[in-house]
């Protein structure tokens, strides 16, 4: 599979044969991403395309010297889904459960059942972190889980990198005594290197 170089992200919103190396190179991460927030397949895979959309609209703001293209392209999902958040809880229940779903055939629906079976213990995992402030929770899963760089991180959640480490240092603290006091995840010598042992 051919990536396609960070100098070439600002033409995915024009050139359709780039689009497609870029959509392939990145949708398993983003998939991933957005199905370890959002637990209904058809809300993955619209909100899945809804990143995809908003990367083609931004592309131009696509800078290399400012992160890798994933770290870029998860900031949109970030924003995606916090997005369809706020929009969910001001919708009735019945709304949600109808509107806006597009239809998938049964392949499709599996497909997503599979990638978000394959998630959940780590949206397990992510609900222990509730007790982290959001800032240094969104800091920690975009390290911790989405394996993105501390400098990369900070460009995502617009902080400077220092102030990026010394959250996550005071996140892994944390998370390692919410393990301790849950009994559910065993921290071992790296602190992002977890046995679930419920």
């Amino acid at each position: 599979m051919n990536n396609l170089p960070p100098s070439e992200v600002p033409r995915i919103g024009h050139d359709p044969g780039r689009f497609e190396t870029f959509y392939r190179e990145h949708a398993g991460a983003v998939g991933r991403f957005v199905s370890r927030r959002v637990d209904d397949p058809h809300v993955v895979a619209d909100l899945t395309t809804d990143v995809f959309l908003a990367a083609i609209d931004a592309s131009a703001t696509y800078s290399p010297d400012r992160g890798r293209p994933i770290s870029w392209l998860l900031g949109i999902a970030r924003n995606v889904v916090a997005d369809h958040v706020r929009r969910r809880a001001r919708e009735q229940h019945a709304t949600r459960r109808l509107g806006g779903r597009r239809l998938l055939d049964d392949d499709s629906v599996a497909q997503l059942e599979d990638r978000i079976d394959a998630e959940r213990e780590l949206r397990a995992i992510y609900r222990s972190l509730d007790g982290l402030p959001e800032r240094d929770r969104q800091l920690f899963e975009l390290v911790a889980l989405d394996g993105l760089s501390v400098a990369e991180a900070a460009v995502v959640l617009g902080v400077k990198p220092a102030t990026a480490r010394v959250r996550l240092h005071r996140a892994r603290a944390r998370v390692q005594s919410l393990a301790a006091a849950k009994g559910r995840i065993t921290v071992t010598a790296h602190p992002f290197s977890q046995e679930i042992t419920s």
